[in-house]
């Protein structure tokens, strides 16, 4: 049996990374997603701003390339996160894939939470996303979906975002 070792420099030309992220809904903390602040009775609790769309769309760029997650790049054990925005957290991951040769063909994301209705505020999330990582608008996706009243989501308790990323190899 022969082994097959690969590096980045044989990789193929495409990449595919997929995010999840879960906060819980609390009262008396402002609801960002995709870093933009949304009019709610309700925030996101977390370490940092629990921004739970930005979060997922690190965690997907970072899988992508094997880079890990965002706890391992940022631990909620480490006061410097506290209450950081999580901007933070995404430009970095869209600089690690940029600084190994890569560049994000498309994102596609979904939220998925109860209330409040998010249709109004997708394209301005979306022209948000793309600006943070620096590609176009026409390569992001963001897509709301309720929990139909089912589960933590439906019993707004929750809200849940995954992201799937496509990096292509720059040239």
């Amino acid at each position: 049996m022969s082994t097959v070792t690969t590096t980045s420099a044989n990789w193929p030309p495409c990449r595919i990374g997929l995010g999840h992220d879960r906060h819980r809904l609390i009262e008396g903390r402002p609801l960002i997603l995709g870093g933009v602040t949304i009019p709610s009775d309700r925030g996101l609790d977390g370490h940092s701003d629990a921004d739970v769309l930005l979060h997922a769309i690190t965690d997907a760029l970072l899988g992508a390339l094997a880079l890990g997650d965002i706890g391992e790049w940022f631990p909620n054990t480490d006061p410097q996160w506290h209450n950081a925005d999580s901007v933070v957290f995404v430009t970095a991951a869209a600089q690690a894939v940029r600084e190994r040769g890569w560049e994000i063909a498309n994102l596609d994301c979904t939220i998925h939470a109860e209330r409040p209705k998010l249709s109004p505020y997708k394209r301005n999330i979306a022209e948000r996303i793309a600006a943070l990582l620096q590609i176009t608008s026409e390569q992001v996706n963001v897509k709301a979906k309720t929990g139909e009243k089912v589960g933590p989501i439906g019993r707004q308790e929750a809200m849940d975002a995954d992201a799937v990323v496509l990096l292509i190899r720059r040239t």
